[in-house]
């Protein structure tokens, strides 16, 4: 699904990490070869960012702790210095991001909980809701625009050949997937589109109740620019 917020339980996870707690367990985790004390901080629920260099470094303290030649060990121990120090690096800019988030939202926010339509059609449509105000004293101000795409119908002849024919049932089934993702990347950017236009200063009154997402001259599909609803410099 496509977000451009923090999920709360994200949010509460990153809430209970303490920086300096970390780098010590992170310290303690290469001196004892074993990322077991870091188990006592929710980094895997902290996103997949957080997970992924958490993961990265259980492995990385891993392969240290099987290497015996000097060699090796002094290779092994720089990767597993450089993952531990992604990992806290990866915290910073996880509680830096939702710091962000956090005075952002005195003033404005998007709305991503979007659920996706049960089928998908060629032509493809997302609203997204948002809230504004110009100052914390003011009362809050809500609107929504519908973003528009409608799919090209002509075959992709770059696409590859299958080599077999698909039945009928696995034709509808990939046209469904591809439909999904499409419409995935419309919201997507939707939601960019509108939190770009707020955080700048924009007001919600200036945002239209529809946009038409403009596709790319070359692929005929959506790029980063399709669903900017402000004028685009030429």
């Amino acid at each position: 699904m496509a977000e451009i917020n923090i999920p709360d339980d994200e949010k509460h996870a990153l809430g209970r990490v303490d920086a300096r707690e970390l780098d010590r367990l992170i310290d303690d985790a290469l001196r004892e070869e074993s990322a077991t004390r870091l188990f006592s901080l929710p980094l895997a629920d902290c996103g997949p960012y957080v997970a992924g260099r958490l993961r990265s470094f259980e492995r990385a303290l891993a392969d240290h702790g099987q290497a015996r030649a000097p060699r090796k060990r002094a290779e092994t121990g720089e990767r597993a210095r450089r993952a531990g120090r992604d990992l806290a690096y990866a915290v910073a800019a996880m509680k830096h991001r939702l710091a962000q988030e956090e005075k952002d939202g005195q003033l404005f926010h998007v709305d991503d909980r979007i659920m996706p339509p049960t089928h998908f059609s060629n032509r493809l449509s997302v609203c997204i809701g948002y809230r504004w105000r110009r100052s914390i004293e003011e009362e809050w101000n809500y609107g929504s625009i519908t973003f528009h795409h409608d799919i090209d119908p002509r075959p992709d002849y770059a696409a590859p050949v299958p080599k077999r024919k698909l039945s009928a049932a696995r034709q509808a089934q990939e046209t469904q997937e591809r439909l999904y993702q499409t419409w995935e990347d419309l919201t997507r950017g939707g939601l960019q589109s509108v939190k770009e236009f707020l955080k700048a200063g924009g007001t919600g009154s200036d945002i239209p109740l529809a946009h038409r997402a403009s596709v790319d001259p070359h692929s005929r599909g959506l790029n980063n620019h399709s669903t900017k609803f402000w004028p685009q410099p030429s």
